[in-house]
């Protein structure tokens, strides 16, 4: 569902209590906001209630006012809120190697509108892709890896995500690890995507190992980045059929499809403020 641009966004989460969903709402009400969209989840395994509401506001809206009101009204249930206001475009920082389909198709969704935000900078380990970010005109930053020194290379990439007000980074087949501390610091606002075979092949050419497997499905996964490579929160994934017919290239070929879609949803429900972290899982709303 694509947001209308007028809405402003309330997310809120807490602790499971009664009256959870009756103080966001009531709230809104009696501030004379209009409720357009409105999820909420209450998760009885870890005790914890989610919500978020999306909202036209009546004119003469005071933002201010309405934040320190609603601190007061939920304060009682512990929760934690953050109001979103309408045409708000995030700040994005894209990380890559060589592969350049995810990038290219960020990039275009971000120029036609389609995703909200603002791509601040592109970051590589490789120079290939900086005609791409220049054509955008978006800076490129190339910072070679030395593996013996990874953590100087860290270092600048965590500068520049500091220095553009990054909020989230994007990992657009970065095809590096990073390192404990790195995911740390970035923990909750950096997203990944990395293909999804059924059986999993790891290493060099999984799609070529996968067809010498006769696999049936491909697909993607985009998550939250932690210290477990490539197992952190899932937000989104997408699969397709495939059959004997589809020659390694074949694969590869789909594969990028479904990574370029897969992830383009993962940054939208993040953008959109779907996403909530729930221990080592996600609810998307």
């Amino acid at each position: 569902m694509s947001r209308t641009p007028d809405t402003w966004i309330l997310t809120a989460q807490c602790p499971s209590l009664l009256g959870t969903v009756d103080v966001v709402t009531r709230f809104l009400f009696e501030q004379g906001c209009y409720v357009t969209e409105h999820h909420s989840f209450d998760d009885r395994l870890s005790s914890r209630f989610f919500i978020r509401v999306e909202f036209r506001a009546p004119a003469g809206f005071d933002e201010d006012g309405f934040r320190d009101k609603l601190a007061e009204q939920v304060t009682p249930f512990d929760m934690q809120t953050e109001l979103t206001p309408p045409g708000y475009r995030a700040k994005v920082v894209i990380m890559v190697s060589k592969a350049d389909h995810c990038l290219n198709d960020l990039l275009y969704r971000q120029r036609i509108g389609q995703l909200p935000m603002e791509i601040t900078a592109v970051i590589s380990n490789h120079p290939d892709l900086a005609h791409l970010a220049e054509w955008h005109g978006i800076p490129y930053h190339h910072f070679p890896l030395n593996p013996n020194d990874k953590p100087v290379q860290e270092r600048k990439v965590l500068q520049v995500v500091k220095d553009t007000g990054a909020e989230l980074v994007v990992l657009a087949r970065y095809m590096q690890v990073l390192s404990a501390d790195m995911c740390n610091r970035l923990d909750g606002r950096a997203i990944n995507i990395h293909h999804s075979l059924l059986p999993g092949f790891k290493g060099a050419k999984p799609y070529h190992q996968a067809y010498q497997k006769g696999v049936k499905l491909v697909g993607a996964t985009a998550h939250f980045i932690n210290n477990d490579l490539d197992e952190g929160p899932i937000i989104a994934q997408g699969v397709e059929s495939v059959d004997h017919a589809h020659y390694p290239e074949d694969l590869v070929a789909k594969g990028r499809d479904i990574e370029c879609l897969t992830l383009a949803r993962a940054v939208g429900y993040f953008l959109e403020r779907r996403v909530f972290l729930n221990a080592n899982r996600t609810v998307v709303l």
